[in-house]
């Protein structure tokens, strides 16, 4: 079964994508914060991970930084999932090798679901 880590501080929004994806077959795990989400993602070692920018305790770029600093989560696709717009993003997220980047507002969860498929080659 495909893993996904949602680690979003929305917990309505996390839910709504949870429900989606595990409607889809998917086995989900949320982090509602930077700091838990690096830990999930090191004990559940997803096979993708939707990340969120602006959270508290640590926020997504330095939780992306601490995945990519070790084994477990230095070639796991990651796709930022935010409400910031590209251009507000911070500069340092394109060296962390992101998949691609979402702003919440622009699509539905069936269009996340359908991007995360893409990300992992199953359509």
């Amino acid at each position: 079964m495909t893993k996904i880590a949602i680690i979003e501080d929305d917990q309505v929004i996390s839910q709504m994508y949870r429900m989606k994806f595990e409607a889809d077959g998917f086995d989900v795990q949320l982090a509602n914060n930077g700091k838990y989400g690096v830990e999930l993602v090191e004990a559940f070692t997803p096979d993708i991970i939707l990340l969120d920018l602006q959270m508290p305790e640590m926020n997504g770029v330095e939780a992306l930084e601490i995945i990519r600093q070790n084994e477990w989560g230095k070639n796991t696709p990651v796709i930022i999932l935010t409400n910031l717009g590209e251009e507000e993003a911070p500069k340092k997220l394109r060296s962390l090798g992101i998949h691609s980047y979402i702003v919440k507002a622009n699509l539905t969860p069936r269009q996340v679901a359908q991007r995360v498929k893409e990300a992992l080659n199953l359509i």
